[in-house]
């Protein structure tokens, strides 16, 4: 995907910047986009291993925009809504999570709409933002949790330069079920 140049700072940014990187862009959500957080809904997985909410009412949809706009004044990091960079139409989520920055790590976490699948959304939207976040000091390294039977997921992550390092057994617990995860890493270096 090549390295996007991007100088380095020594603190966090303190509001949610709109990164553009064809065909996506990664932007603040909008109440506009409840109607995505409505159709991942129905999705099986999703909900299970997010906080997109099991129903698709539309509170509930606008509840969720609103939970992503507090992530970063709380303190968990970076959620954007990703958005199709021609219509700017919301096709998913991707966040930069930063519950282990005090040791150099920030993890990621990413979802797409049912609808908006298969096309690279996810792939351009995870190179966007670990560009972005490995420009950030604090920042020596990224992580992502995919679990195995998620092909789609973990090639997206493959494809940006992360590197499967290993396979963390009964990791999380989804649906009620412990699952085994993927663990996937990218440093600075890797992105070349």
């Amino acid at each position: 995907m090549g390295r996007m140049p991007q100088p380095e700072t020594t603190t966090l940014p303190e509001k949610l910047p709109t990164i553009t990187r064809p065909p996506v862009v990664l932007r603040p959500f909008r109440e506009t986009d409840a109607p995505l957080v409505q159709a991942v809904a129905d999705d099986p997985l999703t909900p299970q291993i997010t906080s997109v909410p099991t129903s698709a009412r539309a509170d509930d949809a606008l509840a969720y925009i609103a939970r992503q706009h507090r992530r970063l004044p709380e303190g968990a990091g970076y959620s954007f809504a990703v958005a199709d960079a021609v219509s700017d139409e919301a096709v998913g989520q991707i966040g930069l999570w930063l519950a282990n920055l005090a040791h150099g790590r920030a993890s990621i976490g990413y979802w797409a709409g049912p609808a908006h699948r298969r096309r690279g959304y996810v792939t351009h939207a995870l190179a966007a933002v670990s560009g972005w976040g490995l420009s950030l000091g604090p920042i020596h390294r990224l992580e992502l949790y995919v679990e195995p039977w998620n092909e789609g997921s973990w090639r997206a992550a493959e494809r940006v330069g992360y590197r499967r390092e290993g396979l963390l057994r009964s990791w999380q617990e989804v649906g009620g079920v412990r699952r085994d995860m993927f663990v996937y890493g990218l440093l600075r270096g890797d992105l070349g």
